[in-house]
């Protein structure tokens, strides 16, 4: 019997890349995301497109509902759906800051919890949880993002001791510098949300340090984050953490090896480079 996979934002990027993957591996692979006409070509590979919305409880219900009820179990959860919303936390507004919370953390948490009896009634799965390098380093003008992806490597700490007993593993997938849509959307919304002139040149050059993040020779392809994604589905006793493409690893090396103060001058050292460039 072929294991079940599902894969939220899986529209482009990342998530697209995981269920291309997934399937080579033999997975039967639902794509879920808000608009299904952008994963229509992904129904050619054998991969069923499902439009449902991470912040939309009733969608998330009826698609585990789905899944059980065409395949019978779910075996692997890719949780990829989110966003980066920056901008100084002076001027961001609530109801940004909460829906940037609601997707990266509360939507993710959802999907877990209802997928969760299934595999725990299986006593196997793998909840898979795409976080970033950025859950464990920071930079200016990304309080909220940041702040969403350090809650997910904790929540993902938490819940692998937990669901350890029921045969239910939890990976973090740490991508770096991925050549998707992302950055540019980040850097283009950061400079629409951005009206206070305090900020102004902060905003300037952190627009171009995220824009740039596509374009530097060591950015990566969404497959090498996908090919990791699925080595982590299918490894018999997975890694609890992968650090993969763009850098990650060095950037987190350096984290690591640095104190908080060395970190904020490596960062201030790299916006400095970049305001001369």
């Amino acid at each position: 019997m072929a294991k079940t996979a599902i894969v939220t934002g899986a529209s482009a990027g990342i998530g697209e890349a995981t269920c291309l993957a997934l399937v080579e591996k033999g997975f039967t692979v639902y794509a879920v995301a808000r608009r299904a006409d952008r994963m229509a070509h992904l129904a050619d590979k054998g991969i069923v497109p499902i439009s449902a919305d991470v912040t939309d409880d009733a969608s998330m219900v009826a698609l585990v509902d789905r899944v059980v009820a065409e395949t019978g179990r779910i075996d692997v959860l890719v949780n990829n759906a989110g966003y980066g919303s920056y901008g100084a936390l002076e001027e961001v507004p609530m109801a940004e800051a909460r829906r940037q919370v609601e997707v990266n953390v509360f939507g993710l948490a959802r999907l877990t919890q209802l997928v969760l009896p299934h595999m725990r009634q299986q006593r196997s799965g793998r909840i898979i949880n795409v976080s970033s390098v950025g859950g464990q380093i920071w930079e200016p003008l990304g309080a909220w993002y940041h702040a969403t992806k350090f809650a997910v490597e904790g929540l993902s700490d938490s819940l692998r001791a937990e669901l350890r007993p029921h045969g239910v593993d939890v990976v973090v997938i740490q991508p770096g510098a991925i050549r998707t849509e992302w950055a540019g959307i980040s850097a283009d919304n950061l400079i629409a949300a951005s009206s206070i002139p305090a900020y102004q040149e902060q905003v300037r050059i952190g627009a171009a340090v995220l824009k740039r993040a596509d374009e530097i020779k060591a950015a990566s392809p969404p497959s090498t984050v996908a090919r990791t994604i699925a080595k982590a589905a299918t490894a018999r006793r997975p890694r609890t953490r992968y650090a993969t493409g763009g850098g990650a690893r060095s950037v987190l090396f350096f984290n690591k090896v640095l104190t908080d103060r060395g970190w904020d001058r490596m960062v201030a050292l790299a916006y400095r480079s970049q305001a001369r460039g």
